[in-house]
């Protein structure tokens, strides 16, 4: 199934039901009083999160959600019944906000929260709340309150602790098969991954992190460019980004710093908040290189690069295990200041 993250789509709360104008009609009661019941309450639209849910492809096919109405009053001060709610299920990770003002109303991060979105109207008043001393047929009734009304924006978020960025053909979907069990597929062209792929990392039987495999960017990216920008949203919740660089490029006339700078301008193009996150370098492919060491200098000190540095071989794992260790312990230091 296409891995579908964003869609824009109209809910409509159901309006509430009418009061009504009813006065008792019984054998040998001629002046018998009003008895107008009242309208039920519109039905209300709520999201919930559910694990089980993986995109929001669902939303694409249908554009508008409507609750049920409100039944309207009946006589013997019967109130009419109750919309029946709507509930709408989404991934563990979405964001849903208001289309017009940008406003954030939901955002899941737990499976099974549930959110009021858009509330259902108020049901309309019977004629018996309006009898008085005075009034003793009154005929006054009130409508119900229309239910809300928006235009929606849901934006699912990858929930991941540790996102991998890079060029198309970094080593991004070579690592996260060998360090976890999910299986993206790997090519030698360009663009093999087409939609984020998250693998669990256990380190031991309790311990364990998740890890986001986020298509290739390439420049021009933050303006829409490649495929990655479409992605870029993703890396927003995690802890830590590791930043793989392929250090022996199929092309020799590519050069990996430059590469490399290129993603990071990218993301500071895109979100400084992004681009301000922890970020580790990760030199990827060094089986195919004779002196590690002096790369390592040379690319270190044409980045200016003051972070951590690990040296890999996503193909043979060669320092993959040392480097899962470390996120482990970042992600549980993180985790640990959060609380």
């Amino acid at each position: 199934m296409k891995f579908i993250d964003e869609a824009t789509v109209n809910i409509y709360a159901g309006d509430g039901g009418n009061g009504i104008a009813s006065f008792r009609r019984e054998k040998y009661e001629p002046m018998g009083g009003p008895n107008g019941g009242d309208g039920g309450k519109g039905g209300s639209i709520l999201f919930e999160s559910d694990e089980n849910i993986n995109t929001l492809v669902d939303f694409r096919f249908v554009k508008n959600y409507r609750a049920k109405r409100g039944e309207n009053g009946r006589s013997s001060e019967c109130y009419g019944a109750k919309g029946e709610d709507l509930i709408l299920k989404v991934p563990v990770g979405t964001v849903i906000s208001e289309r017009q003002t940008g406003e954030i109303v939901a955002d899941f991060k737990e499976h099974g929260k549930k959110a009021l979105v858009a509330k259902g109207g108020k049901g309309g008043l019977g004629n018996v709340h309006f009898k008085s001393s005075i009034n003793r047929a009154p005929r006054q009734f009130t409508q119900g309150d229309p239910g809300e009304e928006f235009e929606i924006y849901l934006e699912l978020k990858v929930l991941a602790d540790v996102g991998l960025l890079g060029m198309p053909n970094a080593g991004k979907s070579s690592l996260i098969r060998i360090i976890s069990a999910a299986k993206p597929k790997v090519a030698d062209y360009p663009f093999t991954t087409l939609q984020p792929n998250l693998g669990v990392v256990k380190i031991d039987i309790q311990r364990s992190f998740v890890v986001a495999d986020i298509p290739g960017l390439i420049e021009g990216a933050a303006d829409g460019h490649g495929l990655g920008h479409q992605f870029l949203r993703h890396l927003s919740r995690t802890k830590l980004l590791l930043h793989i660089l392929d250090i022996a490029p199929y092309d020799e006339s590519i050069d990996p710093v430059l590469e490399a700078k290129a993603i990071i301008k990218e993301l500071e193009k895109y979100s400084k908040d992004i681009a301000n996150k922890e970020r580790w370098l990760v030199l990827n492919k060094i089986d195919l290189i004779n002196d590690i060491d002096k790369v390592e200098k040379i690319i270190i000190k044409k980045l200016n690069w003051v972070g951590k540095v690990f040296c890999i071989s996503a193909i043979n794992g060669k320092g993959c295990k040392e480097l899962t260790f470390e996120i482990m312990k970042h992600v549980e230091f993180e985790k640990k200041n959060k609380l």
